[in-house]
């Protein structure tokens, strides 16, 4: 298990899912509504750094065909018990977001929760290269990260960052940009862009 994999494994060891501020015990409201509306096409999805799986299990039960990352492996322990629960099959894997072991354009749907803004500059240009080659052209990839109104940090992004980074690859579709109440009781800021795939 590399450093960062024991790191992360460490966090969902320790302590309970409720402490921990990014398991919110039920799907992302944006992530709800943006099914619901048909904004994104049902089909093969990949949840990237899932967790302990809530929005994978949600997608799932819409009738997505669901694959699921995390670089912790008591996070995917977690992950599996959900689905078990909830009887859905969801393919489940230990796995670094560096290195997807997946077919050139794979997906029609890439889901990211929270994980963009955990990988390190150096390496976005993979980060961003391996989402854009797993996903279909034309297919949809939901991005929610950390917004500059948290102050400012490396990974605390504004939409010219963003539009930047990721355009060359895909067409920027709807931003939001709000606030959230977190697990453990505090505000924290997030944009969520839906883009297509350019292909």
């Amino acid at each position: 298990m590399s450093s960062e994999s024991e790191e992360w494994d460490q966090i969902y060891r320790k302590y309970p899912l409720e402490e921990l501020g990014w398991e919110l015990g039920k799907p992302r409201q944006i992530l709800v509504e943006f099914v619901e509306k048909g904004l994104i096409k049902k089909g093969k999805a990949l949840d990237i750094c899932c967790g302990a799986g809530t929005n994978t299990v949600y997608l799932a039960k819409q009738g997505f065909e669901v694959t699921g990352i995390d670089i912790s492996p008591t996070a995917i322990k977690y992950a599996q018990k959900k689905a078990e629960q909830a009887r859905v099959k969801i393919d489940l894997r230990v796995q670094n977001f560096l290195d997807l072991p997946f077919d050139d354009e794979e997906f029609d749907f890439v889901f990211d929760m929270g994980c963009f803004h955990h990988v390190k500059a150096k390496d976005w240009r993979t980060f961003i290269g391996g989402v854009h080659r797993v996903l279909k052209n034309g297919g949809d990839y939901m991005l929610t990260c950390f917004s500059y109104r948290n102050g400012q940090a490396w990974n605390h992004f504004t939409k010219k960052q963003l539009v930047d980074l990721f355009s060359s690859l895909f067409d920027m579709g709807e931003f939001r940009h709000y606030p959230s109440v977190e697990g453990e009781g505090v505000i924290r800021y997030f944009y969520t862009v839906l883009m297509k795939n350019k292909g």
